[in-house]
């Protein structure tokens, strides 16, 4: 059987899955146990609407957050020191032993690094002119 290269014009979840299905059977053969959670942490504002919050999943003993962020309108009120204090608690519950994100230079770096997170890696020029930096804080 031929094997052959195909770009999709607009990839679909069916595509990433065909590329994840392979990588995860391999890691889970690698890993004993490697727990994968999805997580939210939501903030709701007293009509119900959602204005900010977290995702992110814990896998292999870490919560990695994905996306944390907060409506322009709700911000400078430490509900981003709250959810991160959140994202702890959780992370601990759930047996890891830290949390690691990315955010980019334009974004929230020094936030990050006030509440103990560390830089362990950048991306210069990503965007062109901007860093892209990579963080962790281990428990």
């Amino acid at each position: 059987m031929a094997i052959r290269v195909v770009i999709p014009e607009s990839p679909s979840e069916a595509d990433r899955d065909a590329v994840l299905e392979p990588l995860r059977a391999y890691n889970a053969s690698q890993v004993a146990n490697p727990l994968r959670r999805p997580v939210a942490i939501l903030l709701v504002d007293e009509d119900g609407a959602h204005v900010g919050g977290l995702w992110g999943k814990c896998t292999y003993n870490w919560l990695h957050i994905e996306f944390l962020a907060i409506h322009e309108n709700h911000r400078g009120r430490d509900y981003g020191t709250m959810i991160l204090h959140e994202a702890e608690r959780l992370a601990i519950s759930n047996n890891c032993i830290g949390i690691w994100l990315d955010t980019f230079e334009f974004q929230a770096c020094g936030f990050y690094e006030k509440l103990g997170f560390e830089i362990f890696g950048k991306i210069e020029d990503h965007p062109i002119g901007q860093h892209r930096f990579f963080l962790c804080k281990k428990f």
